[in-house]
């Protein structure tokens, strides 16, 4: 994974421009802070987030564009890759020095949300700090947890895989159909492997199981959040005994050199021309294809049973957090990302297509090609995919640590898969249990 990545701009670093006028959002509470004459009080915020360079980029540009609307308004970005983020954070909250603004993921919003580190944004929708008015009611209500809502969705996705086609041609094989199976999948790593490709870097453990388990009626966790959501180990085995056989093939990446990644764009096995594709989120598409610099394709996981498996995500949201002493300042910043039209030809969608509709059909006489394929797939996959689950429970990122490591101890031979299914699901529900106490 990526390693000291996180940087701190300082507000000099940070374009800014003298001017008036508003966010560009909806914004309709007026600023609290005013001094005589009616000038607004300077205001510095901080925000925080995951991603590669190009994500980099365009959000710093965003900032600016906020600045020279709000000049009142100061900066300071951190950033890092994803795992690096979370490291950084949870001594950042420990100390109660959060960012006002942090970026955040499903699996972390019962983390932090449940344990009050989490401002309650509805008030802020209420009373239209943060217009909601163009987003469905679904769509917000993923950010929602134990009646309060911690987060603001910036984006939906859905799993996909990002595909090389040339690379399928010249192996002598045949791009896959939108109804390919795991049985396909395994046949074409076969006919990759013969002409020295590989199918991907890996499948995510904790995202792919959690698939699988989708598409044969299971749950990764149980409703109450207090258990995993099932009792049967079958499916685990069939699904570990599976990536066993195609990692004893060589289909995917080395354990090794799985290890020496930095989950970025261009350190990719399929931007380096060297595998079929990449399994990931759509939202990731774009920023695929632009480091890999030739055309790609972007079609489902395989099946069967895709429909049942399948599931619009949350690709991210904003978070506004509880040691903000910004707290209404950061729901306008919310509010200009997700509402702003000139804000969003700069986003055009790399967080997920855009839960705004009025900002969605804005977007869409702009999109390049790239950016278009990922609209039309999302709104493919609204009609091919079921309810997402709700928020990962407590403790349902020691769960997800437990089965990465499992996982790898499964293809280093250290345990069979069937001794991996009962600790999984003992040390689980140990961990379950105890988080719901």
């Amino acid at each position: 994974m990526k390693k000291g990545l996180t940087l701190m701009l300082s507000a000099s670093l940070l374009l800014t421009a003298a001017g008036c006028g508003g966010t560009g959002g909806n914004t309709a509470q007026k600023p609290a802070d005013t001094v005589a004459g009616g000038s607004k009080e300077p205001v510095k915020l901080r925000i925080a987030w995951w991603g590669g360079q190009a994500r980099h980029d365009y959000t710093l540009k965003v900032i600016e564009l906020y600045q020279q609307k709000n000049p009142n308004v100061k900066i300071e970005a951190e950033y890092a890759a994803f795992d690096d983020y979370w490291k950084k954070l949870a001594p950042q909250a420990a100390a109660n020095d959060m960012p006002d603004i942090i970026q955040m993921d499903l699996s972390y919003l019962s983390q932090y949300g449940g344990r009050n580190q989490l401002e309650d944004l509805r008030p802020y929708t209420k009373n239209n700090t943060i217009d909601v008015s163009a987003v469905s009611p679904n769509t917000l209500s993923t950010g929602e947890l134990n009646g309060n809502l911690y987060q603001i969705t910036l984006g939906v996705n859905a799993l996909s895989t990002t595909v090389d086609p040339e690379l399928v041609k010249k192996a002598g094989a045949t791009m896959p159909s939108k109804d390919w199976t795991w049985d396909d999948m395994e046949a074409l790593g076969k006919q990759l492997k013969s002409s020295g490709k590989l199918l991907a870097d890996y499948l995510r453990y904790e995202v792919f199981f959690n698939y699988y388990l989708r598409t044969v009626d299971q749950k990764l966790y149980a409703a109450d959040g207090a258990s995993l959501g099932y009792t049967d180990d079958k499916p685990f085995i069939d699904y570990y005994k599976r990536y066993q056989r195609m990692y004893d093939a060589g289909y995917f990446l080395t354990l090794d050199k799985l290890a020496q990644k930095k989950s970025t764009p261009e350190d990719d096995e399929m931007v380096l021309g060297n595998s079929f594709g990449s399994f990931s989120w759509s939202n990731q598409y774009v920023a695929w294809t632009a480091a890999a610099k030739r055309p790609t394709e972007l079609i489902p996981i395989p099946g069967p049973n895709v429909k049942k498996g399948l599931f619009l995500k949350a690709s991210m949201g904003f978070s506004v957090t509880k040691n903000s002493k910004q707290k209404e300042e950061a729901a306008k910043f919310i509010n200009f990302f997700v509402n702003d039209i000139e804000a969003n030809q700069i986003i055009k969608g790399e967080r997920g297509v855009p839960i705004s509709s009025k900002v969605k059909e804005a977007l869409k006489p702009t999109l390049k090609p790239e950016e278009a394929k990922v609209f039309d797939y999302v709104a493919w996959a609204e009609s091919n995919s079921s309810p997402s689950d709700p928020p990962n429970p407590v403790g349902s990122v020691e769960v997800e640590k437990l089965l990465k490591d499992l996982s790898e101890q499964i293809l280093y031979k250290k345990i069979t898969v069937e001794d991996a299914a009962v600790k999984f699901r003992k040390d689980a529900n140990a961990i379950l249990a105890k988080n719901k106490k």
